[in-house]
């Protein structure tokens, strides 16, 4: 613990620190870097009755991932924990669709530490980085279900070459002397994505079998939602149903995206234009999903998109443009 006193905080949900996109990996003696591993942001709360597991969104999942609650109840009393739950599959990379289907990959789900907020009730989170993580070594013992995400000591351009190499997301960078600013998206934190796919709001549907044909998504700029594409590839019957179900509460009068109706369905015809847009129904935009693509053309649309999985856990408000 540091020599300094620290102010006393009770053991309770933070809200997360965010990363902010970047096209380039910053580099310097003040940054560090960990691999980007494509799973559930989980923070790990220890009052002195209990452990409890609470998303980005300040949902509990105890009962969804009982067994990291166990591995996590040997923190220490008034402590919390930064992280992510995150499935590995039979090469070693994480798997996203994996960790969807939680009851059956159980052995292969595990909460990467990164960072500690709170300990003994006191809190840490004026300290910079370096200073937490050396705290958050003595708390963590890593074992099944529970280990330390790992600070590599590469430089970014040897990180990139690993990440490309080996199939891997992408790479967060941290200054190591970066505080822990709850709820902000600075850049003192900062992550790239190898990969193109990222979280998009779903905002409208086209009317199809199983409830849709298409959906309608987009990204945040500032407060406006901004439409990016039409998706129709990467769904069965079955995930068409699933999705619809959470989907189509969420119906509401107005379009919430600020770029339509488009004047031109452009050279890719992703272009909602009005005669297209009365095709229609418009959603409230809560609901977020992971979606892959080719790449983004310069009308800020995506090109060959595909639906991979919903996310329950993230801010639909924080949802930006990646890449």
């Amino acid at each position: 613990m540091p020599k300094k006193l620290l102010p006393e905080r009770t053991a309770d949900f933070i809200e997360s620190m965010e990363c902010l996109p970047v096209a380039e990996v910053p580099e310097g003696p003040e940054w560090t870097y960990e691999l980007k591993l494509d799973g559930y942001r989980l923070e790990a709360v220890r009052t002195q009755k209990e452990i409890t597991l609470y998303s980005r969104r300040r949902n509990i999942l105890n009962k969804k991932f009982p067994y990291v609650a166990a591995a996590l109840k040997g923190l220490p009393e008034g402590t919390v924990v930064d992280g992510e739950l995150v499935a590995l599959g039979k090469d070693g990379r994480p798997d996203f669709n994996m960790l969807q289907n939680f009851r059956s990959a159980e052995e292969n789900i595990t909460y990467y530490a990164f960072d500690i907020l709170v300990h003994k009730n006191r809190d840490l989170t004026s300290l910079p980085l370096s200073e937490r993580r050396e705290i958050l070594r003595t708390v963590i013992k890593p074992a099944k279900h529970v280990a330390l995400s790992e600070v590599s000591n590469q430089t970014a351009t040897e990180m990139l070459k690993f990440v490309r190499s080996h199939g891997l997301e992408g790479i967060i960078a941290k200054r190591s002397d970066s505080v822990y600013q709850a709820g902000l998206r600075t850049g003192v934190w900062s992550k790239h994505r190898i990969n193109l796919g990222q979280e998009f709001v779903i905002g409208g549907y086209t009317p199809g079998t199983h409830g849709f044909d298409s959906l309608v998504i987009g990204f945040y700029q500032g407060k406006d939602l901004h439409y990016a594409a039409r998706v129709r590839a990467g769904f069965v019957p079955a995930t068409r149903r699933t999705v619809f179900e959470q989907i189509k509460g969420l119906e509401a009068s107005k379009c919430p995206f600020i770029n339509l109706p488009e004047k031109q369905a452009g050279r890719w015809g992703q272009g909602l234009t009005a005669d297209k847009i009365k095709e229609c129904v418009w959603l409230k935009p809560e609901a977020v999903a992971r979606f892959d693509f080719l790449e983004w053309t310069g009308a800020d649309h995506l090109r060959h998109t595909k639906f991979v999985a919903m996310r329950d856990d993230k801010d639909p408000r924080k949802v930006v443009r990646e890449n």
